[in-house]
């Protein structure tokens, strides 16, 4: 089926669901995610990476459609608001590091909780939060201590200007440590 656009509230009294090849995404090199190819899709990454491999966020569009653009809501919106990205690692990333990006001096930065889970030795788990005044606009996994072992998964979601809710579980080796960060 091809895009679909709709006007006013869609309901459905079973649900909605994604399948077939083009729900998951296989990404294993730097890569810049849009809300085309990448939006409400499962992304992959795992194995062998690149020396550094960074997946840079779109930078949030909170803007209203103009009104030429007719009755509705324009299909062709660059409104990005909303817009949910899932990060999953299907097998434990190697010692280089994947780096999730906000886009640089875009302003947008991380809000949420991502725990933390050892997984090697104590099944300890801790809680990493990112606040509004803390400005963190890279979470970093090293297949380590910081996420990236196997069943890694992060979900980000454009919520408003300047802001990325983000939310999931790192599974880390070692003594677990934050994986946001500034750079």
């Amino acid at each position: 089926m091809a895009r679909t656009t709709f006007q006013g509230p869609v309901r459905s009294l079973t649900g909605f669901y994604s399948q077939g090849p083009g729900s998951v995404v296989a990404i294993s090199a730097t890569t810049t995610l849009n809300p085309v190819d990448h939006g409400g899709r499962i992304i992959s990454v795992g194995g062998s990476l690149a020396a550094t491999t960074t997946l840079t966020l779109p930078t949030i569009n909170v803007s209203s459609d103009p009104t030429s653009s007719g009755p509705g809501q324009d299909p062709n919106t660059i409104n990005n608001e909303g817009v949910v990205y899932t990060i999953w690692v299907p097998t434990t990333i190697s010692t280089s590091s994947l780096k999730i990006a906000t886009t640089a001096a875009s302003g947008d930065y991380f809000i949420g909780t991502l725990m933390g889970v050892d997984t090697d030795s104590s099944d300890a788990l801790v809680a990493y939060n990112a606040l509004a005044a803390d400005t963190f606009d890279f979470i970093n996994l090293n297949g380590g201590t910081t996420g990236g072992v196997a069943g890694t998964w992060i979900e980000i979601v454009a919520v408003a200007a300047n802001a990325y809710m983000v939310r999931g579980t790192v599974n880390g080796s070692g003594t677990v440590a934050t994986p946001f960060s500034t750079t």
